[in-house]
């Protein structure tokens, strides 16, 4: 309607996406290192907790330790150090609460558009509110929303799926109180889902079968940790925490380097373990994967709770090719049917950027898979922006913790000397693109035309060393040579930090 304006954006210094582990702790560490900035979390969903709010299927826990998994800035103070799911989404609200980071959260806000004005030097945001759009503006942007669809897991065209006589459940979408008491239960996966799922289930089920097509390594731990339980009992709470999150990342870095200098080795190991537990002909049909340890990454077994389901008969394992669904099960390549009454999809994760946002610099669209990440925080010819990705080979928030430490450095230095945007330069043509992650699952390799690239050379490589992260986020310099920095001035007109200062 003419002489009807849109309204001003709310503008605020940051702007964070996502309200899980990495966006709470995203709102501590600006409230710590920037404290003058003010900033907003954007949640699509209407709970903090991210993916452990999202995920309710039966023994949801997490496949690190939570001297890990959890902050840095807060100790983990549970007896058990592999947690259910209840237990860390207590954790992350916990957090919230305490740090004040509730107060800055705007639930259902669906962010949907970010587009970046080098005039302005400002990022314009959009999210779906209540059936409208709310605009905000801010000088930076966060994206903490993780790195796949909340709102869809993978799930392959099953043939004859429609046939199934029984339930077909995804465990991204439970069902709130299934009944699944005395009922027969397929899963099919092999992958952390599905191995928690499985030990979970004979609980009620009359009897739980893993289908697999290829087996995965699986490592068995105690989900107590005695000593830490220990220490934290002998020293104070936060000394005690420091020392078990030290000594348990470098046993992750140490096992990580051993499984890929010394992989034969490594996966002897590993199988042996299983050996002991259930015995050489069923390591030897199902447990012995094609690839060499940490190609993909491990699942945890708490207590050896598969096993002992395995031993018990309340569960077993099937390796072979699903044919097709039947109206009673699933026929499999080899002929042998699998009779169930619930069929449960553990295949896996819809693998996305920024949390499908959809971004813009300058009016043009971002295409993620044309931009290097840049020292696994940022990307090639985006300004401004933090995206958090967590280790594949350890606990996510060690990284989520370097990340948005590193945005903070960032932003000081920003402020210290007048300047107003940041950008990463790519890697000169003749350097060798690599796939963004280096592993083999297939949720990477299905979303690899979606994903960027990394090299082979910092600071394009997307490093898996917490000790090489801790020295190039937490004590590297910010003016490396390759993280463009601008000042503006008057109308859109640029000058480099060097001459600001200078000026």
């Amino acid at each position: 309607m003419d002489g009807m304006h849109s309204p001003e954006p709310e503008h605020f210094d940051i702007l964070i996406i996502g309200a899980g582990l990495s966006g709470v702790g995203a709102g501590v560490h600006l409230g710590k290192h920037c404290p003058g900035k003010s900033y907003a979390i954007l949640e699509n969903r209407a709970a903090i907790g991210g993916t452990w709010d999202l995920f309710r299927y039966p023994g949801i826990r997490s496949d690190s330790d939570m001297f890990t998994l959890g902050y840095a800035f807060k100790p983990w103070t549970r007896a058990k150090a592999i947690a259910d799911g209840p237990s860390i989404r207590d954790y992350v609200n916990e957090t919230a609460r305490e740090y004040g980071i509730d107060r800055h959260i705007r639930f259902k806000h669906k962010v949907t558009r970010a587009a970046w004005d080098s005039h302005t030097a400002l990022w314009t945001i959009e999210a779906e509110h209540a059936g409208a759009t709310k605009r905000f503006s801010a000088r930076f942007l966060f994206s903490c929303a993780g790195y796949y669809n909340y709102e869809r897991g993978y799930l392959p065209d099953f043939k004859g799926a429609e046939r199934f006589t029984g339930q077909i459940i995804h465990p991204q979408h439970w069902p709130e109180n299934l009944d699944y008491a005395g009922k027969r239960i397929v899963v099919i996966g092999s992958g952390a889902t599905a191995v928690t799922l499985v030990p979970s289930l004979t609980d009620k089920a009359a009897h739980v079968t893993m289908l697999q097509r290829s087996p995965t390594y699986m490592v068995s731990l105690p989900a107590e940790d005695k000593f830490a339980n220990w220490l934290r009992r002998t020293l104070p709470a936060q000394l005690a925490y420091d020392l078990t999150r030290l000594m348990r990342t470098s046993m992750q870095q140490l096992f990580f380097r051993l499984a890929r200098t010394r992989p034969k080795r490594t996966r002897e190991r590993l199988l042996g373990l299983i050996r002991e537990q259930i015995g050489a002909e069923q390591v030897e049909k199902h447990f012995t994967p094609r690839y060499n340890p940490w190609e993909q990454r491990l699942c945890l077994v708490p207590d050896n709770d598969m096993f002992l389901a395995i031993k018990q008969s309340k569960a077993s394992v099937v390796t072979d090719r699903i044919d097709r669904f039947t109206e009673n099960g699933i026929k499999l390549a080899s002929g042998e049917e699998l009779e169930a009454d619930i069929i449960v999809t553990a295949t896996g994760l819809a693998l996305q950027m920024a949390g499908g946002v959809e971004i813009f610099v300058d009016g043009a669209k971002v295409d993620f898979s044309d931009a290097y990440v840049y020292r696994g925080a940022m990307f090639t010819g985006v300004p401004n922006f933090f995206n958090v990705f967590g280790y594949t080979n350890a606990s996510w928030t060690l990284k989520a913790d370097l990340i948005s430490e590193y945005a903070c450095r960032v932003i000081n230095y920003m402020d210290e000397y007048g300047l107003a945007q940041a950008t990463p330069q790519p890697p000169d043509a003749d350097i060798e693109a690599r796939p963004f992650v280096d592993f083999s699952s297939g949720y990477f390799a299905r979303a690899a035309h979606l994903l960027p690239k990394q090299t082979d050379t910092a600071p394009w490589k997307l490093s898996q060393s917490y000790g090489h992260d801790i020295m190039a986020l937490r004590f590297g310099q910010v003016e490396d040579g390759v993280l463009e920095f601008r000042a503006k001035v008057g109308e859109g007109a640029m000058r480099t930090a060097r001459e600001a200062v200078k000026g």
